[in-house]
């Protein structure tokens, strides 16, 4: 027997820890890629009293974003905030009300209310990378989303001073900001109306807020202008909706602080259109707009006991008139002397008046042809937003037709009358539902279900200047390894129509391909770019260092050989170079240090010479093992003898230079990295360094260990500070290989620094806050007074097996890094701890960053002996290529043989069709053919099938127009249809061979051969889809065939087809309405369907999965239920049935006995039936919900796959007892991918028991940390276990255990020594699993397989 989703909830409240299920499956859910869909954006200084930070509220995260010079949204950070987000807004810094936290003087603050009950004040912290609460506001008594639960809108005083935030319906809260520096943030609080007063009336007669709560805003105060110990009270203008009234009315509310109620002070309704949302018009003080279906009303407010209409403004453009009218005769205004005045009276007299307005007055009215258009009628204002920090802001608002328009008010010289000024329409595009004016007059406009973008106000118009993707909702997913990446892509239908669009969805940073050469690039040992001068914003050389070669290559629109002309020595392998002066370049091999001046045939700024000048400096009777080149001297050393030798480089005499030595000391130790910063770095007296005079470098050591250094001519070289490197596993062995490949000092809000492993390892190193003398002696056997300092390892991370080479994206101190191993990783210097993200490219043994005019954001990587130049695309905050389809795409698949896409589409805007399938190429986004359904059929669902040898599409259909489904869940009587389609070829020779061009012609030009543009490389942009028309030479692809889609059967169904699936290789399943059916093709040409049994449930089927033999059937009320076909008797028979109600939405089968199904309410469920005896199976016996994971959104596609990387064997990386083996073994057909309307990607990993036990330990200590808890104040356990049955095991959340790896060492090992919730509690029933304290090392090495396979 099913039970009510309710039930299954509030009885999961019950049990905050469910037992494990014996050899049941466990899953990690990790979020990939965040939803896209932006519901609420704010402005503010989040960051610092100076940043311009934009944040969006994406409902279930929350993005802080910045638009740069050139108008592009750069992503600063996202975070999950594990709760669902109502509203947001900011409170502006007020000196007036602050506290005495120097972390949030000068900071505007965020306020969210979400699902919790709560309103959360949270700022930004900037050494934590994320936003944290500063505290938590109750203001209902359970979590949900009630209509009576206060916290839907929120609505914040201009000046800072109060807050307000309203329910659905009837009731508000209005909270004060303490000005007291010693006190919390919130200082009084009130609930209008109370418990004891819902029912009745205000002292004016009127029945309180009883109805819905459509829009508020408070009406400021000048406060330059009261007295400053004098409290004010707030005033608040509503747009209340009472229950049977066809009219909104505006309530002003005031709030006596000192008397502690709140009384309504008058009303506003005014027959006519329907006013939908009221703004207050910023430093007006009493002044807002009342937006209404076709016009804006400008509201004095300024006596709140008699509200007046000043100026209206139409929005019917058609023609665009703007008048100036008294309404005085024509409004209803109740004000607190009138005592027997009812709103009620007057809203039945108004809806008895409306018959007789006349008809452009009535938005209601939109068939009349006397009147306006329709389109002109239903102009409303849909967003708006203001100029920011001016005194006499103008509005920017869009209506519904996407029509952008400023408003300004302008007073006359006296400021008696007020008028409105309406411009042009500034710009149209797609409807935006949110706007934001931020200073550089910069707007960011963002769309519902399509791409948003950022426009710039300049000289009265708006430019565009930049997208703003957003990839929601995703309705149906294709998981390919189109092009051999080594991890899979996917294809995704995305957005509505007429912003419908396929999208090509990689995991990792996104990278610009703009060129890969041949591989003829065997033995490279090194890469470098240099720059002729160290002010030059470009650079002008690329260095290629081989085995027993080096060749130097001039940075441009051409890439031309110059060695001979710089002057660096060809036949050695170089160990370093870079530029030392401006026109003087170093180079390092193993024999010498070499100074060349480059002539002008190399570099314009060259030596006007036939040659290049060059001297050297050679150590005696000794090899050069390794250097760096920084500022103004050089760095080398030497192995077998051990010597560390600092050289430098002066002058002599017109294009003469001379190499010098300045110090040397004798080194215990053999180094294995040297850095030198090409920046000076000011790093403060209190952590041992203060001149800043860039004379400061850090090595690594074979001891294993890292040491700053500094040298001073006068005083030698000493050590400022010195880290140990000695690294166990959990089980206590020394980590072999831990010898300092790479380090590099970083400076950023604090002085660290970083060192990559020879074992693939990350480790990062700061100064102690307290200093403490270094155990260890510096490795110079020089004896040094000066005790170094001991560093402290904050972080280690594992990004591989192979050595991690660190190469930074510019010479700046902050600048991000490239981390290389395995694969390349971007590693964000300015976030706390250790930080990285993959980059969508593959495994590279070198790289180095190549600024040039054409290619900016360049990056050379060297990888399968090829030269690959990239670009970072820093305007692509996700990494998706778009491809504009048209309508609303619904269903994609991938034919293999053809490598084409077939898309569903529905919603065309062509006369013959509504919906059509749709062949895609992959590559360019090209549609190549299309089959177009009947005129009135829409297409629902289709699948590739087999037909004997042959592969067919079979496409489910709806010839009905109406509802399919009854309000109870059973299925309409409609119509449908199934057809099946062949795909078919032919050779095309009329047109040859497709041509594609690259977007950009290339940089490289012909050396040593020329190098070739791959296909693979061609249109990974997504602008070149729209731009194929640039210059260059086109580049021919291989010679490409028509397929086309020829209907080879149809037959009409008693019911719309919404499922179709294979079964058993010969058979296929179709749904119509409730009923579904095995059928099977005849054996002959023309393939006709013959339906072999069937089955029916009691709602309509909504989808059809099987995996062998078993059937599983999801309805819209009943949830999954499984059956089985016996062919001998050709008989469909029920076996097991949901244990809950359940609205399903996508459903797979991971085997015969388990399914996983997503629901429309935002949860996923694992189901088994592995409990049951195969003999015992009948329709009374459920499932068993094996495990669940709510995670507020509706994932409308499951699919079995990775969407990861494949990564190396390990053997190592699993060495700590085998955790995270089966992270590792997972393979495409045991993980699950889910794609959700928010745009979200959440993959489910499966793991063994034993990583799941330990991962629930350490989940439910990090919920409850108050680094790590969630920040809008949910309890994580009950938010994850929504609309779940009492005593189902959790899924566990990657997204809180990731969260573990964001700590240093320290907090990780504070997190695990906290008890968990459950450890403080009597509780009987639960046992704890881990009586011992957690090993930190074990838990850090799981999770970063988890980071590592799938970030």
């Amino acid at each position: 027997m099913a039970v009510s989703e309710e039930e299954s909830s509030s009885a999961s409240r019950n049990n905050s820890r469910s037992p494990l299920p014996r050899g049941g499956p466990h899953y990690l859910a990790k979020c990939v890629l965040k939803g896209s869909v932006v519901l609420q954006v704010v402005y503010g200084h989040i960051r610092s009293p100076s940043s311009k930070d934009i944040v969006f509220g994406k409902e279930t995260s929350l993005e802080l974003v910045v638009i740069d010079d050139y108008g592009v949204l750069q992503s600063i950070c996202e975070q999950p905030v594990f709760g669902t987000i109502k509203d947001v807004a900011v409170l502006p810094w007020n000196k007036s009300f602050h506290r005495a936290s120097p972390q949030v003087q000068g900071k505007d603050l965020l306020l969210v209310t979400s699902d919790s009950g709560k309103l959360s004040v949270l700022t930004f912290s900037n050494e934590m990378h994320r936003f944290y609460p500063l505290t938590q506001i109750q203001l209902s008594s359970s979590p949900g989303n009630l209509r009576h639960h206060v916290g839907r809108m929120l609505t914040v005083d201009s000046n800072g001073c109060f807050i307000a935030t309203s329910a659905y319906e009837d009731r508000l809260a209005l909270f004060s900001v303490s000005s007291s520096s010693d006190a919390d943030i919130i200082d009084k609080k009130i609930f209008f109306p109370s418990d004891t007063e819902m029912n009745t009336s205000t002292s004016i007669g009127v029945p309180g807020i009883h109805g819905t709560i459509w829009s508020m805003c408070f009406i400021s105060k000048d406060l330059s202008q009261s007295q400053p110990s004098k409290e004010h009270n707030p005033v608040l203008a509503i747009l209340l909706n009472r229950k049977g009234s066809l009219l909104n009315e505006v309530l002003l509310l005031e709030w006596n602080t000192r008397d502690k109620f709140v009384h309504v002070l008058s009303q506003y309704a005014e027959l006519g259109p329907l006013a939908h949302d009221i703004v207050e018009v910023p430093h007006s003080y009493g002044f807002a707009f009342l937006f209404r279906v076709s016009d804006v009303l400008l509201m004095d407010f300024r006596d709140a006991h008699n509200p007046l209409c000043v100026y209206r403004t139409s929005l019917n453009f058609l023609p665009l008139v703007i008048d100036e009218h008294n309404f005085v005769d024509e409004s209803y205004r109740t004000n607190d002397v009138d005592e027997e005045g009812n709103i009620c009276n007057v809203a039945a007299s108004a809806l008895l008046e409306l018959k007789d307005i006349i008809k452009e007055d009535d938005p209601m009215n939109i068939d009349d042809d006397s009147g306006y258009s329709s389109k002109s009628t239903s102009n409303r204002v849909i967003s708006w937003t203001w100029e920011p920090n001016v005194e006499n802001p103008r509005m920017i608002f869009c209506v519904d037709t996407g029509e952008l328009f400023v408003i300004e008010l302008t007073s006359d010289s006296n400021g008696q009358k007020v008028k409105v000024n309406l411009s042009d329409c500034l710009y149209k595009g797609s409807p935006f539902k949110e706007l934001l004016w931020v200073e550089g007059d910069f707007l960011t406009a963002l769309a519902e279900m399509g791409d948003g973008m950022v426009l710039k106000f300049e000289e009265g118009k708006l430019h565009y200047k930049s997208l703003v993707q957003n990839i929601s909702p995703i309705l149906d997913m294709s998981l390919v390894d189109y092009h051999d990446e080594k991890h899979e892509q996917m294809f995704a239908c995305c957005g509505i129509t007429p912003e419908g669009s396929l999208r090509v969805i990689r995991n990792g940073i996104s990278l610009e391909k703009l060129l890969k050469t041949a591989p003829v690039y065997q033995g490279i040992t090194g890469t470098w770019t240099i720059k002729m001068k160290s002010t030059d914003s470009f650079h002008s050389f690329l260095v290629l260092s081989f085995v027993e070669e080096t060749r130097v290559l001039s940075v441009g629109v051409s890439f031309t050989d110059v060695t001979d002309s710089v002057g660096f020595q060809p036949d050695v392998c170089t160990l370093a170079c870079g530029v030392i002066d401006d026109g003087v370049l170093v180079q390092i091999h193993r024999n010498a240090v070499h100074l060349s001046l480059p002539t002008t045939s190399a570099h314009p700024d060259g030596i006007p010479s036939t040659s290049p000048n060059f001297t050297s400096w050679s150590p005696d009777n000794m090899n050069i093992s390794l250097g760096a080149i920084g500022g103004k001297f050089v760095i080398v050393a030497t192995s077998n003898p051990c010597y560390l030798f600092v050289l430098g480089v002066r002058h002599v005499t017109l294009h003469q230079y001379e190499v010098y030595q300045i110090q040397n000391v004798r080194l215990e130790y053999e180094l294995s990295c040297i850095s030198i910063p090409q920046k000076p770095i000011e790093i403060g007296i209190g952590i041992g360094i203060g001149n800043g005079n860039g004379n400061t470098f850090v090595i690594g050591t074979h001891r294993p260990s890292v040491e700053v250094l500094s040298f001073k001519p006068d005083e030698g070289i000493k050590a400022v500070a010195i880290g140990s490197i000695s690294l166990v596993n959990s089980i206590g062995t020394t980590i072999s290989g831990s010898v300092p490949q790479d380090v590099r000092i970083v400076q950023v809000d604090r002085v660290y620094i970083l060192s990559g492993l020879r074992n693939g390892m990350l480790l990062r190193f700061e100064w102690p806050s307290e200093s403490t003398n270094s155990p260890m002696r510096s490795s110079m056997m020089a004896k040094d007074e000066y005790t170094p300092v001991s560093l402290q390892l904050i972080s280690i991370r594992r990004i591989g097996i192979t050595p991690a080479f660190l190469v930074p994206l510019n010479d700046l101190p902050d600048a991000d890094i490239i981390a290389l191993s395995d694969r390349p990783w971007l590693l964000q210097t300015a976030r706390h701890s250790l930080s990285y993200t993959s980059i969508s490219f593959q495994a590279s043994t070198h790289a180095t960053p190549v600024c040039s005019s054409e290619c900016p954001n360049g990056i050379l990587f060297v990888s399968d002996n090829s030269l690959h130049l990239l670009e970072m695309v820093h305007s692509k905050r996700l990494n998706v290529q778009k491809f504009h389809l048209g309508g609303t795409p619904r269903k994609v698949l991938y034919h293999s043989e053809s490598k084409l896409l077939l898309v569903l589409r529905t919603d065309l805007s062509d006369d013959s069709c509504s919906s059509d399938i749709c062949c895609v190429d992959p590559l360019s986004g090209l549609i190549s053919s299309s089959f177009k359904l009947e005129p009135g059929e829409t297409g629902k669902c289709m699948e590739l099938l087999k037909a004997g040898s042959e592969q067919v599409l079979v496409v489910g259909t709806s010839l009905s127009t109406g509802p399919a489904i009854m309000p109870t869940g059973e299925a309409e009587s409609t119509k449908g249809r199934l057809i099946v389609l062949c795909l078919e070829h032919k050779q095309n020779s009329d047109s040859g061979s497709m041509t594609f061009y690259s977007k950009r012609s290339s940089p490289f030009c012909d050396y040593g051969g020329g190098e070739q543009l791959s296909s693979s490389s061609l249109c990974s942009s997504p602008d070149d889809i729209d731009n194929n028309s640039c210059d260059g030479n086109g580049i021919k692809l291989e010679e490409t065939e028509a397929w086309n889609l020829r209907l080879a059967y149809a037959t009409n169904m008693r019911g719309i087809v919404l499922a179709l699936c294979p079964y058993l290789d010969c058979y296929f399943l179709a749904s119509a309405g409730s009923s579904f059916y095995v059928c099977s093709f005849q054996n002959d040409s023309s393939l006709r369907v013959k339906r072999l049994a069937g089955g029916k449930t009691r709602f309509m089927i909504m989808t059809l999965t099987t995996h062998f033999t078993t059937i599983a059937v999801g309805d819209c009320r009943d949830g999954i239920i499984f059956y089985a076909y016996y062919e001998d008797a050709k008989k469909v028979e029920q076996l097991y049935s949901d244990p809950v109600q359940r609205l399903v939405a996508d459903c797979l089968l991971m085997n015969i006995d388990t399914a996983v199904v997503s629901d429309r309410k935002g949860s996923i469920a694992v189901l088994s039936c592995s409990h049951h005896s195969s003999e015992n199976a009948s329709p009374e016996c459920n499932l068993k919900v094996c495990s669940s994971f709510y995670m507020g959104e509706v994932a409308m596609s499951i699919r079995k796959g990775s969407f990861s990387y494949k990564l190396l064997a390990d053997d190592e990386m699993r060495g700590d007892c085998n955790i995270a083996s089966s992270i590792m073994d997972s393979s495409s057909h045991s993980s699950i991918v889910a794609s959700t309307l928010l745009g979200s990607i959440i993959i489910f990993v499966p793991i063994s028991r034993e990583e799941y036990e330990l991962l629930e330990e350490v989940q439910s200590r990090i919920a409850v940390h108050a680094l790590t808890a969630p920040i809008l104040g949910n309890n994580h356990n009950e938010y994850r276990s929504r609309q779940s049955p009492a005593g189902v095991a959790k899924i566990l959340d990657g997204d809180m255990l990731s969260q573990f790896l964001e700590l240093t060492n320290t907090q990780q090992e504070d997190v695990l020594a906290a008890l968990p919730p459950s450890h403080t509690h009597n509780n009987i029933f639960t046992k704890p699993l881990f009586s011992t304290s957690i090993n930190v090392n074990k838990v850090v090495r799981l999770l970063e397989r988890v980071h590592n396979a799938l970030n």
